[in-house]
């Protein structure tokens, strides 16, 4: 993917910014638009007809807060029940992870309700989990109520936002909630700065700008 930075300064020299490195996984049943989600970050696209993960998937992007670039590396998980057993293997070392449902499927939220319990027994202590209600663009077909989740999230000490990858509604503003739960102490190399600038999801433009760390 060709590099598209959030800008320079005017005379040439590149601030001093500090890199760090997070890996994130996205659980939660199948076809709630986990896939969809990360493409929408990463690629600021979005497919119509996903097709379904096999295993796992992984890409990586990068978000700009101020002086610090987070830098994520991405495990989409399959939802199918029969690679649930692998999933401790991506889940396992992560410094976050985004546990997905779809608002029209309460079947889904109580699955995203069990993820959030096995995260919270055998992934990393500190690990930043974050609840995303997806297909927030189907609101007239609800049937698990905003309220409900935030209530739950509340409860368990999560994130919580409704999202729509199909419209792009909270996806960028998700990651970046998560970024800025972040520790900023896991740093590479500052030369490594202007290869790894990231989209500056705080600029009101974001929406419409790329970052060069797509996962290809």
């Amino acid at each position: 993917m060709s590099s598209r930075g959030s800008g320079s300064r005017s005379n040439g020299a590149l601030p001093q910014t500090k890199i760090c490195q997070f890996k994130l996984v996205l659980l939660g049943d199948m076809a709630v638009g986990k896939s969809s989600l990360v493409l929408r970050f990463v690629k600021g696209q979005f497919d119509e007809f996903q097709e379904t993960t096999i295993g796992a998937a992984f890409l990586a992007q990068s978000v700009c807060l101020d002086d610090t670039t987070v830098k994520f590396e991405i495990w989409d998980t399959a939802g199918q029940e029969r690679y649930h057993s692998l999933a401790p293997m991506y889940y396992r070392g992560a410094q976050a992870a985004i546990v997905v449902f779809d608002i029209t499927k309460p079947d889904t939220f109580e699955r995203a309700k069990a993820w959030v319990k096995e995260l919270q027994r055998q992934a990393s202590p500190n690990i930043v989990i974050a609840l995303a209600g997806n297909k927030a663009d189907l609101a007239e077909k609800r049937l698990v109520e905003y309220e409900e989740a935030q209530t739950y999230a509340d409860d368990t000490g999560l994130l919580f936002m409704e999202t729509s990858a199909k419209t792009a509604m909270n996806v960028n503003e998700l990651f970046l909630a998560i970024a800025k739960k972040m520790p900023k102490t896991d740093t590479q190399n500052p030369t490594h700065a202007a290869r790894h600038r990231g989209v500056n999801l705080q600029d009101p433009d974001a929406h419409s700008t790329r970052a060069c760390c797509g996962g290809n």
